[in-house]
Order: C-alpha cells, then structure tokens, then sequence
C-alpha cells in the first residue's frame, strides 16, 4: 500500500512539472492577479471627490505603478538571472497581494491617497517581478517549436488580466460596493500567489549555481536592443495614440455606438482591440513556430498595425473604424508571440532575465511616453498627421528589426534553429 501510494505521489509531482501545466499555471496567475491592476481604473476617479482626492492626485496614483515597475524592470530581470524564476514570481505575486490589501485599507483609514499611492507602487515593483519571471519561465520550458506559441500564451493572459479587471471593477462596486469590488480582486490576488507557490517550479538556475549579474544590470546585447525597440515602438502607438486619443477622436469624427458617448464608445472600440489582440498574440507565435521563422510573421504584423493607422487617420464610420481597430490589435497582438519568442532565440539562457527586463523598459517608456506625445500634439495639429506618423512607425521599426537581424546572425530571415 506503501508503495502504490509513494507511486502515485511521484506521478502527481511529475503532472505538476508538466511543461504545459507550469505554463498554464503562469498563464492563470497573471491573468488572476492582473484583476487588482485594473479594478481601481473604474472607481478611483469617481471614489476620488467622496474621499477628498484631487484629480491630479488620483492621476498620479493610477500611473504610480508604472513609474515604479520602469525603475524595477531591470534589476528584476538581473535578480532572475541571479537566483531563478521561483523566488522572483512567487514574492512578485505576494507584493502585488498585498498592495490589493492596500485598496481595502485606504477606503477606512486617514490619508487614503497614501494608502492608494503606496499599493500602486508596490503593484509596480511585483509585477515588474512577475513579468520578468513569466516570460523567463515561457522560454525555459520551451524550444523553438513550440516558443512563439508559449510565449503568446503567457501574453495573453498578462493583458487580459487588467481589462478583465477593470470590467470587474465597474460592474461588481456598481452592484454590490467598492469594499466588495476590492475584496474580491483581493482574493483573486491571493489565490493566485497560492496556486504560483505550489505549482512552479524553478526552471532558470541550478540551486547550487548563480549569476553574479549586477542588480542594475541593463542588457545591451543587439537582440535585446533590437527587439527593445520593436517593442517601444508597439507599444507607444497602440496605447499612447490609440488608446490616448481615441475618446477624443470620436467626437471629433461624430462617431459613436449603442447610443453611447465618447467615453462609452471608446471602451467599446478599445475592446475590440484587446480582443483582436488576444486572437493574434497566440496565432502568431504559433505560425512562427511552424514557419521555422520569426521574422516573416512579425513584419506582417508591423505592416498590419501600419495599415490600421491608416485606415484610422481617414475613418468616418463606425465600420470603418471598427476595421482600424481590428487591424491595429491585430498587429500589436501578432508581434507579441513571436518577438519575445526571438528574444529567446537570440539570446543565451543564462542572461534571459535581464534581457526579458531590459525588454520591459522599452515597452513601458513607449506605453508611458505615447500619451504624454500624442495628445498636446492632438491639440496643435489635428488627429491625421498624428495617425499617419503613427502608419509610419511600425514600418521604421520593422527595418530596424532586419536590419539588427541581419547584423546579428548574418541573415534577413535565420531559421529558429540557427
């Protein structure tokens, strides 16, 4: 009896150490833990005038974490390097369980904007932990088969956390209370941490080995700074000038749907976006791998996003512009996959966290800059010129990307293999 029993534990711990059970248990945990990023969005600013917060304050707490995870980035990214996945993600996920806890205290203790900006920027430093593990993870339990498809996977379910958070957000408080809305994304956070600690395992270092990579670290290999950029530029026209302008740009356009104004119609289009973005980030990544390349499909996708802005700089309709935002997600959504994917490709195992953190500042420059673009230029020189620099971005991102290919392995279009 023993011993079928000790065989059966030895067949649930083998199951648990499965490669696709540790990626869905990433999968699950980002998308999870992702709830108490965006359930603040729909509440803070009306919760904001009953607590006695200014608006320019509730805006500084609503970006707190991203200002904190682009200071984490890197050395998150090196501590992975130095002491394994496990830690990082695990400790990342706690942090962000914790800083869930802080909504709940701000709403009865004095000072509830101290209470708020402190658990944003905690928000910020795990899931800076947290990015920089689950791709790392993603690229250890994968080998160029199967890579694109893991790594859209995983990027899947780090987006839709957050829009998922913020439907939560706006329906639950609107039905049941602002404590229920945060105790429920409080408890989503630590049901995730619970199902992180005992299901993932270490995948990047051997317990008796460590980098000795500095905490500061930043990775300025080509690859990284060629894929960086890449995703500085996805990055700062999909949310700094799609998602910046757009409430803006209906109205301007006479454009709305169901009835809805600006603000309404906008959340409408931006989901169609997320949604497209979500086929595309698995679909990508999966046909890179079949393809036994990662450059074709990720040009296809940098000339979809471009086409998109396009058709967004002369739309006129509600079809029209529904057929921009499906392109643009399309195009953000169809790189994601396969250029993390040749990050992993190009990059040597052991330096895979820094990378994967230096990866990250760019796309956090570009998501945070865009705004802070896009919109004075708006008032200065209309939406058009706005879109259409915003076509050509896309496209003098895919020549850099060649071109650092190129540079790199001595050909336009290397196989994954070599």
């Amino acid at each position: 009896m023993a011993e079928t029993s000790n065989r059966l534990v030895d067949r649930l711990r083998r199951f648990v150490r499965a490669q696709s059970v540790v990626i869905l248990a990433v999968i699950a945990s980002t998308f999870f833990i992702g709830f108490g990023g965006g359930v603040v969005f729909p509440i803070l600013p009306n919760l904001g005038t009953i607590l006695g917060i200014s608006p320019f304050v509730v805006g500084v707490i609503l970006s707190a974490n991203r200002f904190s995870r682009l200071v984490a980035n890197a050395p998150a990214g090196s501590l992975v390097d130095r002491i394994g996945t496990r830690t990082p993600f695990v400790v990342g996920m706690l942090i962000q369980s914790v800083g869930t806890v802080g909504y709940l205290v701000a709403l009865v203790a004095p000072l509830p904007e101290a209470w708020f900006l402190v658990a944003r920027i905690g928000w910020g430093v795990g899931s800076a932990l947290v990015f920089a593990t689950a791709y790392t993870i993603a690229a250890d339990l994968s080998d160029g088969g199967s890579r694109g498809a893991n790594m859209g996977l995983v990027r899947g379910g780090v987006l839709f956390g957050f829009p998922t958070g913020v439907v939560l957000g706006g329906v639950v408080s609107e039905l049941a209370g602002t404590m229920a809305a945060f105790g429920l994304a409080t408890a989503f956070a630590f049901g995730a941490t619970l199902l992180s600690y005992f299901i993932i395992p270490e995948t990047h270092v051997d317990s008796t080995e460590s980098s000795s990579a500095p905490p500061w670290d930043i990775h300025t290999a080509l690859p990284t700074l060629t894929v960086g950029v890449t995703n500085f530029v996805v990055l700062f026209v999909y949310i700094g000038a799609l998602f910046a302008t757009l409430v803006l740009f209906l109205p301007a356009i006479e454009v709305g749907v169901f009835g809805l104004g600006p603000q309404g119609s906008s959340g409408i289009f931006m989901a169609v976006t997320v949604l497209s973005a979500g086929l595309f980030m698995f679909t990508g990544g999966y046909v890179s791998d079949r393809r036994q390349s990662r450059v074709p499909i990720l040009l296809g996708f940098l000339v979809m996003t471009a086409v998109g802005f396009l058709l967004l700089a002369v739309a006129d309709s509600a079809l029209l512009l529904t057929v921009a935002c499906l392109a643009i997600g399309a195009g953000q959504g169809g790189t994601s996959g396969p250029l993390m994917a040749l990050l992993a490709d190009l990059t040597p195992t052991e330096q895979m966290g820094r990378a994967v953190g230096t990866n990250n500042v760019f796309g956090d420059v570009g998501g945070g800059l865009g705004p802070v673009v896009t919109l004075p230029l708006v008032d200065s020189v209309g939406f058009v010129p706005i879109y259409l620099v915003c076509a050509v971005l896309p496209l003098i991102a895919a020549v850099v990307l060649v071109g650092g290919i190129r540079r790199e392995t001595g050909q336009f279009v290397p196989a994954v293999g070599s």
